[in-house]
């Protein structure tokens, strides 16, 4: 089975932060892939900007070994790497001062199409490049912008960072990505709600138990370190990644796959969101930090080692237990976790139906044990639904809990694309479906916020885990005080 592709119109492609990791690890090889599956009309350009005195053909070279390094063998060739790096441009420019804007306005000035200026840059430059992107005179009616998070480090420098693009463009023209929204299996779970007749009846209060969302990361801080201790595990994943997989999760059906209208509900759940604050927060919430302990490679070093700084109270871990307020979901907890150093990577969503009501079966044949659906987001992307069997054979009636498994590169038998792929082509379409609109940042964040104040007024109740294991042991106290128990992920 092969995917349709429906190329876009010509566009020109601005990365500020060219020469950076993001782009050299996933900006660049996902465009590579775009061109060399024919989603790109001609004459499409992709015009790399940062401080590095580099000319074009330097900035090719760096373009190629990015394209060799992060692209698969198999998904190489020769000819179309060389047409890929040949539509790159690199001008050296300075976002603090007016050095090279010249020349960037040079190579835009002539150009009346769509026009895409990608942020691939801390966000304290944000406000600072859209601010000389207007005075440059390069923002058109087809001109997007697109930043990456972190958005804020709280509610009032998320406003702040919004208000300072917001006066440049317009929210139609602001893309904020996350890319978790673009993976297959995310865009697979609004298929699977609302294209099927099976799940929608059963996914409220009266048939689901309650829903796990884990996004677990092997890795330590690799070269993270100055970002992530100042950002920690909430900041990182929670605010974004995982309040917006449960907001896909439990949101109301839109009235058409429409950007305001799905954003819509997804905001609807996050204004339902049960506050946690004060004491709530010791009860509700785990953090954690790993140390020392061992992964698939051997024997790694505890945060606080890889640090450098033996007084870090930030965490690598969260856990918490989170409650919507409204018809559809009073009563089903849903369980949030994400961390580093842990046993595996590995992201999913879990969606635990209540068991039946009876068995009429006798007790030989073994317990009823309670559907279950999982959505794995990564490594493996693909859906298992566990539903109870007979087990085959003329020995009576003896049940089983077995998982209809669909595994997407088994079933497609395609490449899945990266979910920076999709979400590029979607900003030069114009369509802001899986993109956060402002108000959807800033109810995040309002929750957020409480949690984080908690913490801040207890600084000593931060959790140690072993690396390799999964997580603190009071994440576990979390779930299992309820008679719950987390998924075996692996």
């Amino acid at each position: 089975m092969t995917s349709t592709i429906i190329p876009v119109d010509p566009f020109d492609f601005v990365i500020f932060g060219g020469t950076g990791d993001l782009a050299e690890r996933k900006l660049l090889p996902a465009l590579y892939h775009r061109q060399m599956d024919g989603q790109f009309s001609e004459p499409s350009r992709i015009i790399a900007v940062s401080r590095a005195a580099l000319d074009d053909a330097a900035y090719r070279d760096f373009a190629r070994k990015a394209v060799i390094r992060h692209v698969a063998v198999k998904e190489r060739d020769e000819a179309q790497i060389e047409r890929f790096v040949n539509r790159l441009t690199y001008i050296a420019l300075d976002a603090h001062t007016d050095n090279g804007w010249n020349e960037l306005t040079a190579a835009l000035k002539h150009k009346h199409g769509i026009r895409a200026f990608y942020l691939a840059v801390g966000p304290s430059l944000f406000g600072e490049i859209a601010g000389r992107i207007q005075r440059y005179g390069l923002v058109t009616p087809q001109t997007r912008i697109i930043v990456e998070k972190p958005i804020g480090r709280d509610l009032a420098s998320a406003r702040a960072l919004n208000d300072a693009i917001g006066d440049v463009f317009d929210e139609t023209q602001i893309f904020r990505i996350d890319h978790y929204l673009g993976k297959e299996t995310v865009q697979n779970l609004m298929a699977l709600r609302f294209a099927n007749a099976l799940y929608e009846p059963l996914w409220n209060s009266a048939h689901v138990d309650h829903v796990q969302i884990t996004v677990a990361e092997s890795v330590g801080l690799e070269d993270r370190a100055g970002y992530y201790d100042k950002a920690g595990a909430m900041r990182d994943m929670v605010q974004n990644h995982l309040i917006q997989l449960l907001c896909l999760m439990a949101m109301e059906a839109p009235s058409m796959m429409d950007a305001h209208a799905v954003r819509d509900e997804k905001l609807k759940v996050l204004r339902a969101l049960r506050p946690i604050t004060g004491e709530d927060a010791s009860r509700l919430t785990v953090r954690g930090q790993y140390r020392a302990g061992a992964s698939a490679g051997g024997a790694v070093p505890g945060y606080l080692d890889e640090l450098g700084n033996a007084g870090s109270t930030t965490e690598t871990f969260v856990a918490l237990k989170a409650e919507i307020s409204n018809w559809r979901w009073a009563g089903v907890p849903f369980y949030l976790r994400t961390g580093k150093r842990l046993a595996a990577r590995v992201s999913e969503i879990v969606i635990q139906f209540k068991p039946i009501p009876h068995s009429i079966f006798e007790p030989a044949a073994g317990p009823c044990i309670a559907n279950q659906l999982v959505i794995r987001l990564q490594p493996d992307e693909g859906v298992k639904q566990w539903i109870m069997i007979k087990d085959p054979g003329p020995g009576g009636m003896r049940l089983r809990h077995v998982p209809l498994d669909m595994s997407f590169a088994e079933a497609f038998g395609v490449r899945s694309p990266d979910a920076y792929e999709r979400l590029i082509m979607d900003v030069v379409r114009g369509n802001q479906t899986l993109f956060m609109r402002r108000d959807e940042v800033e109810a995040a964040w309002q929750w957020i916020d409480p949690i984080l104040e908690a913490w801040e007024t207890r600084p000593t109740e931060i959790q140690r885990y072993t690396a390799g294991t999964w997580g603190p042991s009071a994440a576990i106290g979390l779930i299992e005080r309820d008679g719950r128990t987390w998924h075996e992920s692996v």
